[in-house]
């Protein structure tokens, strides 16, 4: 929660937020099982909260827990982390450990973890500001319509500063006093105005109709001759490309080119570039930074391949080193970027890894102490691949359904059917490579593969998904380890 928030009355009392059942709850929809994993996240999250409430001298000092979940593959750490952020609304960033090497290697220097991090930030708060000011901008980009498609108002004629004729300039006719004609041109005048303003509110109102949306416009859009510059620079300096791009493309000046285009189209660029020039960057920068400060969530995959001591030679040289590098970062340290200092002291670090050939405790002393939460999350049984089918909100029953629905193919899943599913997902991963739930991402796209070919000449029928479907389609493969390696 930002100061930003206090100042617009936004109601910060615990009971506003939601409890950790709540938070559970709320993960059960889209992951199944995992409780311990839920319920340590869910904690996790409620205290960021409680800090809030605490007195100001303490609050610094209450350092979020960090969590190191060890599971293998696909049972579901990288979903709880990423629906974790999308409950608190906070800004999220997923990095793989393995993309970082230490200092002097070729690689991405870890302080490009809270870059992302801003950047996602940034954009989150920008969407805010700006749909905060889009009804604004919208009546701007209207009235910019108008003027496009009624034409400019009509300009004062001006009239020569000399009463009498001359040679070659205009002047009051002999027969007509200069007060006269000044009098008669500022009537022909204002009845242009009239006219004009007549034409602006009959364009307004088929505008406001719908009548004049597949109308073409011209629209003159800004461009910056240097927008398609690019920097490249060494790995672990990006943040000094950027800037240097940006530097680089100021010395350009901006260009204006004339787009045709429909009055639907130009009314969402106008719109777009009102809402721009209408908007505060510094006052979102500035308050990107601080919900990074005080809510931001970096979800660190694949630790265990960086987990191991100093070999001194080969493919392992900077293993240790790059935990000495994360260390600082996920200590409380604080990274320079292009919207200011990031403080990384209460952004909250959940680290997975599987952990097959490596430990937990192979990671460096200093950096164990740091993930004082540990989780370990469950293999997937078979009936935990059933459920996975058909319980959550977005589950693969569900997306293959409405996908071929949209071809006006009706299929429905018997029990048998999505019994027997399970268990050859079970049993391809016992006998081949465990891969977790994304085994069932493999086993519906093979078994509806056929299916999804001749859908469009199936209109109108219902077709189920039972037992001896699965078995023709999946049987064989299933049962041939060989093909299961390659084809499953």
């Amino acid at each position: 929660m930002t100061t930003q928030d206090h100042e617009e009355g936004v109601d910060l009392t615990l009971s506003s937020e939601m409890t950790p059942r709540e938070i559970v709850a709320a993960l059960n929809r889209y992951i199944v099982g995992q409780d311990e994993a839920k319920r340590a996240v869910a904690i996790a999250l409620r205290n960021r909260v409680r800090r809030q409430h605490v007195t100001e001298d303490l609050r610094d000092e209450i350092i979020p827990k960090n969590i190191l979940m060890i599971g293998p593959t696909g049972v579901g750490k990288t979903e709880i982390a990423r629906r974790l952020a999308q409950l608190a609304r906070a800004p999220f960033v997923k990095v793989e450990a393995t993309k970082f090497t230490e200092v002097g290697y070729v690689g991405r220097d870890v302080d490009s973890i809270v870059r992302d991090l801003i950047d996602v930030a940034y954009r989150m708060v920008e969407k805010e500001h700006i749909r905060r000011v889009r009804p604004e901008a919208e009546r701007l980009a209207q009235e910019r319509l108008v003027e496009l498609l009624a034409g400019g108002a009509p300009e004062e004629e001006a009239t020569s500063g000399f009463p009498w004729p001359m040679p070659g300039l205009g002047g009051t006719a002999p027969d007509t006093t200069p007060v006269e004609t000044a009098a008669a041109d500022q009537q022909r005048h204002e009845e242009q105005v009239r006219q004009y303003e007549k034409v602006r509110q009959f364009t307004a109102q088929r505008l406001d109709l719908g009548e004049l949306e597949d109308q073409e416009v011209e629209v003159d859009v800004e461009e910056t001759s240097g927008q398609n510059l690019q920097i490249f620079s060494p790995q672990g300096m990006e943040e000094m490309g950027f800037n240097m791009q940006e530097m680089l493309g100021n010395l350009f000046p901006t260009q204006t080119t004339t787009r045709r285009m429909t009055v639907a189209q130009a009314r969402e660029l106008l719109t777009e570039s009102e809402a721009q020039r209408l908007v505060d960057s510094a006052a979102i920068a500035s308050q990107a930074v601080e919900r990074v400060e005080q809510g931001g969530i970096v979800f660190l995959d694949e630790l265990d391949k960086v987990a191991g001591r100093e070999g001194g030679m080969g493919p392992d040289v900077s293993r240790e080193g790059v935990q000495r590098d994360i260390l600082p970062i996920i200590e409380g340290s604080t990274v320079q970027t292009k919207y200011g200092p990031v403080d990384t002291n209460h952004v909250l670090f959940i680290c997975a890894g599987a952990f097959h050939v490596s430990k937990p405790s192979d990671l460096i002393p200093e950096l164990q102490g740091r993930l004082p939460i540990r989780v370990e999350l469950d293999s997937l049984s078979g009936e935990d691949f059933r459920r996975i089918l058909v319980e959550p909100e977005n589950s693969l029953v569900r997306q293959y359904t409405e996908l071929l629905a949209t071809e006006q193919v009706t299929i429905t899943f018997s029990e048998d059917g999505l019994t027997e599913i399970a268990a050859l997902a079970q049993e391809v991963n016992e006998n081949t490579e465990n891969i977790g739930a994304r085994r069932l991402y493999t086993l519906m796209e093979r078994l509806l593969e056929e299916l999804s070919f001749e859908a469009p000449e199936l209109k109108g029928q219902e077709i189920s998904i039972d037992l001896d479907y699965v078995n023709r389609q999946l049987g064989d493969l299933a049962g041939d380890e060989d093909l299961s390696r390659y084809m499953l």
